[in-house]
């Protein structure tokens, strides 16, 4: 990266850190997706109960082997051979873990998380449950505030994962958004988590990370 592009990042990720800190939210800047993986793996304890919400980018930094060899009790939604029955008991299971991982569609520079969800368990999960929720975010999907965020889910981020996903919604296809009514539609929710309640203080840890992932 051009040094002066990766000054002006180190800028934002650090506006970031400090305010999602005043929204009650525990947040660290990694170096790379590597020290993102070792922190997680020093940081779930053995024996504890954790789950994750589908993203892109926990698969990119290698979260999924390094649960899958812990020793803990994993409720991992791609496990082979699950009916969707199970799956949904999968979900409903993150709400007991002790941790929780998952990405965030859009971070505002004001230190808020924009999400959007078609089923809502991820999202869910991330507003009450889990005892601790690892937020993993690349410095590509921050932005300015919340109708810049909007912008990103509505026209990068949906029509990507519909892609991704297989999708034949309508975004997936023209590569934005259509406000379509689609059965497939994957932004069914919009929330915005504008703070931590502080009797929860640090219970969301955002993982900011000086790399491009997901989408």
């Amino acid at each position: 990266m051009d040094a002066n592009v990766r000054k002006i990042m180190d800028i934002k990720l650090n506006k970031v850190k400090k305010n999602a800190e005043k929204n009650n939210m525990e947040a660290l800047i990694f170096e790379c997706k590597e020290d993102v993986l070792k922190f997680l793996d020093e940081r779930i304890a053995d024996g504890s109960r954790v789950s994750f919400g589908g993203s892109e980018t926990i698969k990119q930094i290698g979260a999924l082997d390094m649960l899958r060899n812990k020793d803990i009790e994993l409720f991992d939604r791609y496990a082979p051979g699950l009916s969707r029955e199970e799956i949904e008991n999968v979900y409903k299971q993150a709400f007991t873990c002790d941790y929780y991982l998952m990405s965030s569609n859009a971070v505002t520079e004001n230190g808020e998380l924009f999400n959007i969800d078609g089923n809502g368990n991820r999202l869910a999960a991330l507003i009450y449950g889990p005892d601790k929720v690892y937020v993993i975010v690349g410095e590509n999907k921050i932005v300015s505030n919340v109708e810049t965020a909007i912008d990103r889910l509505r026209n990068v981020a949906t029509p990507m994962n519909g892609v991704r996903l297989e999708k034949e919604t309508p975004c997936a296809i023209t590569g934005n958004c259509n406000d379509c009514t689609s059965s497939g539609r994957m932004c069914s929710h919009y929330v915005l988590t504008r703070q931590q309640n502080p009797k929860n203080k640090d219970r969301i840890c955002l993982l900011l990370v000086k790399e491009d992932l997901g989408f």
